[in-house]
């Protein structure tokens, strides 16, 4: 966890978010095993907005009530979901996935947006994957 933390300390110290939300996600990308997508969805007038990502092509838009990244940004809470076709609502933009992780982004208690990461393994996700995308998602909080 502590090259993980260093690493993650390094790229939020980039002032531009796009480019520090691009290589934050590339680092994510080569960081976790077994994942198919990892990136960024923005906040833009309670609508999720595809941000930096790495993968295949994705939703662009997501509404707050819709979704696995739609329920974190709505309670504010980062879900762990071990079988994505057993939740309710999930969007498929990529139908190979079949787990997934989303953290979310808080500033001043508003979403800010959220980290996604999609893994075509069931049960893919576990605690310790949760506490370091927390960690990213707090320091980018405190970046910004």
């Amino acid at each position: 966890m502590e090259i993980f933390k260093k690493q993650i300390d390094l790229l939020v110290e980039e002032s531009d978010i796009i480019a520090k939300l691009a290589n934050i996600s590339a680092f994510l990308n080569e960081y976790f095993n077994d994942i198919n997508w990892v990136g960024f969805y923005l906040n833009k007038n309670q609508e999720l907005i595809l941000g930096p990502f790495q993968g295949k092509v994705a939703c662009t838009k997501i509404p707050f009530n819709k979704g696995v990244c739609g329920f974190s940004a709505t309670n504010k809470k980062s879900i762990i979901v071990d079988n994505v076709h057993d939740f309710k609502d999930h969007i498929a933009c990529d139908t190979n996935s079949n787990s997934e992780i989303v953290v979310p982004i808080i500033v001043d208690d508003e979403i800010f947006g959220v980290i996604d990461v999609d893994s075509p393994k069931f049960n893919r996700f576990t605690e310790e994957d949760k506490k370091k995308l927390e960690y990213v998602a707090s320091c980018i909080s405190k970046s910004l």
